[in-house]
């Protein structure tokens, strides 16, 4: 099973606003890639190379938006195009609006071992009984994905997904990063409760020390066609 990371955000400022000491994306995508996602795609608009600034030395692509009348299922689906062009074998994606900031490797890893036991599903993480972000698409939802009206915000889309078919598996993994975004300082994080280890058994190590250190190999971001347009937001920045 190969799953990618689209990380989504409508402004550059979101993208690259402070989560303790680090840029929000370069966060997310450390924490993404060391939890086994791959590819890394960050879909953005930017103007001014802030965001490609941030994620040098990063395993990531950025990504030119979908045009801002395709709404948030259209910037998904745009991911989700970049990412399949880079890996044809792919199976899903975790998708990740940037204000989640705080989500662990451990709950990527878990999420995608899941996806391997159910990988025509929807897993979406819970924390405390509510549901969080990522959430983890099969392929095969995409068709339904693009079928989505336009003006539905990011939880929407994934209850219009459910509605249409799609089947839907909530996961309790403990990780309060994955309900509380960035407007909660990490600090002020409630405890992880979550399982000690991955769902599977089997810890991903093979990214950590590329999250760990600005050492690694200098190849990122890689850049797909893209041409910076005006900016839109929305509730997800």
């Amino acid at each position: 099973m190969t799953v990618a990371a689209i990380i989504l955000s409508a402004s550059p400022d979101g993208a690259v606003a402070d989560a303790d000491g680090l840029p929000a994306v370069r966060r997310i995508a450390d924490a993404a890639w060391s939890g086994g996602a791959t590819p890394v795609v960050v879909v953005s608009f930017d103007p001014d190379g802030a965001i490609a600034a941030a994620l040098a030395g990063a395993p990531v692509t950025l990504a030119e938006p979908a045009p801002p009348e395709h709404g948030p299922k259209g910037q998904m689906a745009r991911g989700f195009d970049v990412a399949a062009a880079e890996v044809h074998e792919l199976t899903g994606a975790l998708i990740w609006p940037a204000r989640l900031t705080w989500v662990g490797p451990e709950t990527v890893t878990s999420l995608i071992e899941a996806h391997g036991v159910a990988p025509g599903r929807i897993l979406t993480p819970t924390f405390e009984g509510e549901t969080g972000w990522p959430a983890l698409l099969p392929i095969a939802a995409l068709d339904a994905l693009r079928a989505v009206a336009t003006d539905r915000m990011p939880a929407d889309v994934m209850a219009d997904l459910a509605a249409a078919g799609v089947a839907m598996t909530a996961l309790d993994l403990g990780d309060p990063g994955s309900t509380h975004d960035r407007s909660t300082a990490r600090r002020d994080l409630p405890p992880y409760v979550g399982p000690s280890g991955p769902a599977g058994g089997h810890v991903h190590e093979w990214g950590a020390a590329m999250a760990e250190t600005e050492d690694g190999p200098l190849e990122g971001p890689s850049l797909a066609p893209y041409a910076p347009a005006g900016i839109e937001t929305s509730p997800d920045d």
